[in-house]
């Protein structure tokens, strides 16, 4: 007997009611109104318990307004309740004939057995359609969480199938989402949480009930379950790690939750003694700047509204996580501010007693020794802690005292508390940050981060020998690795300059810049610009070279004026040629945008430091260095390109000064696993090997197969066409015996192969070749440039069979157009009697006998799925075409279904069989359309009107079902009486007939309050209808 998904959802269920005290109810057995997302007993029943001081109007007051929460879509619906969630929500009522204002509350965060947890299934809810999540969480009758579990058993089904289904149940009952905290997926062999603004990429595991992250034990659901779902740590959830940033939920991730609630008692107890509250150690990538969003938001209460300084010490890092923090304002409660100088951050400081997120850069410190502040309550929140912060005092050669940054910043706030935030771990070699911040709160490290999915792997490409420069060149570059190694003072700088100019001309000389420009293009065009969305940054030793660099490339590229930018700042003596080539700040910024666009024009940044620290492009993939960089410096730059993005392998780094010593250095102060796992970075030793690896394997499976043509160098693009074909034919007819492979529009391709078949009737061949193709393509993305001719050829073609075999996933028989076209008409001919192929949905045939019954499961019966797909989507799509000429509202519906069906079939989400049930499904309910009419006693015309008055589906709430026929009708009716050929072309005919409509409207008291969007459905609907 099958273990089946009622089966997992019975053992959630047993595990919510053992093991965390959850209530059960089972959906059905509720009495309640389908059409309202609450719990509506327990919601009246939590609002009184909470608020148990509030009279019976105000109570009805917030009733309605938890019920009717206004905004333009999903998004910012769910962002206004989550305000309310957290913070409580405003209404406003009359007592003895006065006005009054309550802060009424949902949760009660400090008492938990306030609070009602309760887990439904099989809950029902119609909206646009009926939708029954799995499971439910209800707290006090909101239903915060909602699961999509799939079956253990069943390998087609896992949580990218669950992921789609909640996204399609976003768009059908989209009011259910409103009061959505996050979602959860679960087959049981993967868990993940995420909210309704994730993508699946972002919906991540929770792999720890107690801050340990050691837990690598497969289909640990209980984990998951136990570590979020403790009613204490949920409510914690709820309040302190879900946000807004912009328009983007977010939930924390276990490694940031378990480590801010760790730096919040590191911070407490040093503002009590030392004042050091440690170092907060994440790696690049892992959602630092989000981690300090969540700390500085939970520090509010934990240290009685202190005044917290957020300190970097570049402006641009300044900026960017400014930005950040203000977009999280809300969840903050109040609005970060930015000293423009010193005496500016005095005035801020000096100016409150508490509270204020105030920015800073290090260096605005050194315009003063006077003490900006002798307060307490101030915590100074460090970016890249072990940069600029080491206290010391040196006297120069004319015996003057020199301060370092960070003790002039200590005497400047000698009361404060300091906690460090770092992606890359302290030197062994640097003890000052420990003297300065404490030792490490939590470590999140590059091993625990990739296998969370939380950031990617970096690899390397060496190609300093294509430069060709000699070994002096080399030793110069070595020296000036062993510059950084020191102190970067100024007094060490200054000592430099002399030996490194001299490096700088000739890496900055005419013919190796050209030398380099020209690697550069070859190994940008032949291996990345198609790599993810082929965005890539250059990294010039300085700004002369990277000017260079630009001019350079341009001259070989002169059509690159839009893929290329230069992205530096401006200086003072910068020749003018320069100056509109860098722009200003807000031209930088513009860049900056246009950069993060993955469908910009823009692929390659040349850039200096700017972007190297802070800046996050999820698709960035290719790094090419020509500057020495070092330690914390160099991992920093390079996880601009561990970030996670759709199928991305990795990251690559393309080294033109011999980096390598550096990076193998610098992996000396990474933890252990760290240093096993990820101390080798060489694509030649670790991409390359995996990739002839697959290679083989799929040489294996292809046995039998002769695709030689393809891979001859005088082959026609038809052989190679005809080869791939064939190929694909060969993996999915083949079942250890003979086969033949037939084309009848091409010449005939016999191949008689026996093949053993390991791998049982619950693997085919097919399955095999996809997945170790897939995995083929990864390893090529590294190291492509690595490859023989012949390799990245046979690669290709081995993809090229892989796409073809994702796409049409359907029968054996391999059919030309000629025949696709002649099934088609054959089964269209059967189902309308008809001799000749007619078009199924002109205007003259109202009566749909294309969705009968027996049509219906003709198709779903058809062995040809691929053919069955393509009828349903063409007969549908002329439907939608229909209703665009007759009724809004369903033709955006059903437009939006068909769209989101075959996106998702299209992306390989869904299978052939599973596409065709939606299909079918879709077809049904049109068909169930055109009956509504009948039912209501209105014609298509005033049925048009019916849905676009009753859109949202919450307005027959207000309105008796006769009193809205008896609008639609009057509607109809009117306009009718007043249609004029001036409509088309008249502004004022247009203006007339508006204002007509709304005076009917108003007369029914129509919208209801809160709802004056669904006006603007109407007047569309009645555009439309004067249109036709």
């Amino acid at each position: 007997m099958a273990y089946r998904e009622d089966n997992y959802e019975r053992a959630v269920i047993d595990l919510f009611q053992s093991s965390l005290g959850y209530s059960y109810v089972y959906g059905p057995n509720v009495s309640r109104d389908y059409h309202s997302p609450f719990y509506s007993d327990e919601l009246e029943m939590g609002i009184r318990r909470l608020n148990p001081h509030l009279p019976e109007n105000a109570i009805e007051e917030a009733l309605r307004k938890i019920k009717n929460i206004e905004g333009d879509d999903l998004v910012r619906r769910n962002k206004t309740f989550t305000y309310y969630l957290q913070n409580g929500m405003t209404i406003s009522y009359f007592q003895n004939g006065k006005q009054r204002y309550e802060l009424v509350y949902l949760v009660d965060y400090e008492n938990l057995e306030k609070n009602s947890f309760i887990l439904a299934n099989q809950w029902s809810f119609i909206e646009y359609s009926s939708k029954r999540p799995d499971l439910v969480v209800f707290l006090n009758g909101i239903p915060i969480v909602v699961f999509e579990l799939k079956s253990p058993s069943r390998e087609e089904t896992n949580v990218d199938e669950a992921y789609l289904q909640l996204r399609n149940y976003m768009n059908e009952i989209p009011t259910f989402f409103v009061y959505n905290a996050f979602c959860v997926l679960s087959d049981m062999t993967t868990t993940t949480a995420g909210t309704i603004t994730a993508g699946l990429d972002r919906f991540m595991e929770w792999k720890s009930k107690d801050g340990e992250y050691e837990n690598h034990m497969y289909g640990q659901f209980d984990t998951f379950f136990e570590g979020i779902f403790k009613k204490e740590r949920l409510l914690d959830i709820l309040k302190n790690f879900i946000c807004f940033s912009g328009d983007t939920k977010i939930m924390s991730a276990y490694h940031q939750y378990f480590a801010v609630n760790k730096a919040i008692e590191s911070t407490k107890t040093a503002a009590k003694t030392d004042g050091k509250g440690g170092v907060f150690w994440h790696t690049q990538g892992s959602g630092k700047s989000l981690s300090m969003v969540f700390y500085a938001h939970l520090l509010q209460d934990a240290l009685s509204s202190p005044t917290i300084v957020v300190l970097t010490d570049r402006n641009d890092l300044d900026n960017q996580l400014f930005e950040q923090f203000a977009k999280c304002s809300d969840f903050l409660r109040q609005s970060p501010e930015q000293a423009q100088s010193r005496e500016h951050l005095k005035t801020l400081l000096a100016g409150r007693k508490a509270n204020g997120i105030i920015f800073s850069t290090a260096q605005k410190f050194e315009e003063g020794l006077e003490v900006l502040s002798e307060r307490r309550n101030i915590v100074v929140m460090t970016d890249e802690a072990h940069r600029s912060q080491f206290i010391d005092q040196r006297a120069d050669k004319w015996g003057r005292l020199h301060k370092s940054m960070g003790l002039v910043i200590r005497e400047s706030l000698p009361n404060a508390t300091y906690i460090g935030f770092t992606g890359t771990p302290i030197s062994t070699k640097d003890r000052s940050t420990v003297e300065v911040f404490g030792n490490y709160i939590d470590i999140y490290d590059m091993t625990q981060a990739v296998r969370d999915g939380a950031t990617r792997p970096v690899f390397y490409e060496s190609r300093v020998v294509n430069l060709k420069l000699d070994p002096d060149i080399l030793k110069l570059i070595d020296a000036e690795y062993e510059i950084m190694a020191m102190n970067a003072e100024p007094y060490v700088i200054e000592k430099s300059k002399q030996k490194l100019s001299r490096m700088e001309n000739i890496l900055g000389a005419p013919e190796t810049i050209d030398t380099l420009c020209k690697d550069i293009i070859k190994h940008y065009e032949e291996n990345r610009q198609y790599e993810l969305t082929g965005k890539a940054m250059i990294v010039a030793y300085n700004r002369a070279i990277a000017m260079k660099i630009y001019k350079r490339i341009l001259e070989l590229r002169p059509n690159w004026d839009e893929k290329i930018a230069l992205v530096m700042t401006q200086n003072n003596d910068d020749p003018e040629e320069w100056r509109e080539i860098i722009g200003n700040k807000r031209h930088r910024d513009e860049l900056a945008n246009v950069f993060k666009d993955n469908n910009s024009p823009l692929k390659i940044a040349i850039v200096v430091d700017m972007w190297l620290t802070g800046f996050d492009l999820p698709s960035l993939a290719t790094m090419y260095i020509y500057k020495p960089m070092r330690g914390h410096t160099l991992m920093q730059a390079i996880a601009r390109v561990n970030r996670v993005y759709e199928d991305k392998e990795g990251g690559l780094i393309v080294d033109y000064v011999g980096i390598a010593n550096a990076l193998k250095e610098a992996m000396n102060d990474y933890t252990k696993r760290d240093q096993d796992n990820y101390g080798e970075m060489d694509v030649a030793k670790v991409a390359l090997p995996k990739f002839i690896e697959k290679l083989e394997v799929c040489r294996d499976l292809l046995y039998g197969y002769d695709y030689s043509a393809f891979l001859s160098d005088d082959a026609s693009d038809l052989t190679r066409a005809k080869t791939i074909s064939g190929a694909a034919n060969f993996l999915s007819e083949i079942k250890g015996s003979k086969m033949l492979v037939i084309d009848d529009n091409w010449e005939e391709f016999s191949k008689v192969a026996e093949f053993p078949e390991p791998y049982g009737e619950d693997k085919t061949l097919k399955e095999h070749f996809i997945k170790e193709a897939f995995l083929l393509k990864r390893a090529l993305s590294l190291c492509r440039s690595l490859l023989t001719p012949e390799q990245r050829l046979e690669a290709a073609f081995f993809e090229a069979v892989r796409t073809m075999l994702t796409r049409i996933g359907g029968g054996p028989k391999k059919l030309s157009l000629k025949e696709v076209n002649k099934r088609i008409n054959e089964i269209l001919k059967e189902a309308v009697n008809t001799s000749s192929v007619i078009n199924l949905f002109s205007e003259l045939d109202t009566g749909l006998s294309i969705f009968s019954e027996k049509f219906l499961a003709d198709i779903a019966r058809m062995k040809e799925k691929n053919i069955a797909v393509e009828l349903l989507k063409q007969l549908l799509n002329e439907q939608v075409k229909v209703y665009k000429r007759t009724n809004l509202v369903k033709s955006e519906k059903f437009s939006e279904m068909l769209n989101r069906t075959m996106k998702t079939y299209l992306n390989g989400m869904i299978s052939n069989e599973e596409v065709i049930k939606e299909l079918i499904r879709m077809a049904n309910e049109i068909k169930q359309a055109q009956t509504e009419g009948n039912k209501l006693g209105l014609t298509d015309e005033e049925l048009a009107f019916y849905d676009a008055i009753t859109e949202p589906a919450a307005i027959k709430d207000f309105y008796t079902n006769e009193e809205l026929v008896q609008l639609t009708r009057e509607l109809t009716e009117s306009l009718r009486k007043s249609r004029t050929i001036d409509w088309q072309k008249k502004a004022s005919a247009r203006a007339g007939m508006r204002r007509r409509v709304k005076k009917l409207l108003k007369k029914y008291k129509y919208p209801p309050e809160g709802m004056e969007e669904a006006v603007k459905v109407v007047i569309q609907q009645c555009e439309l209808w004067a249109d036709t």
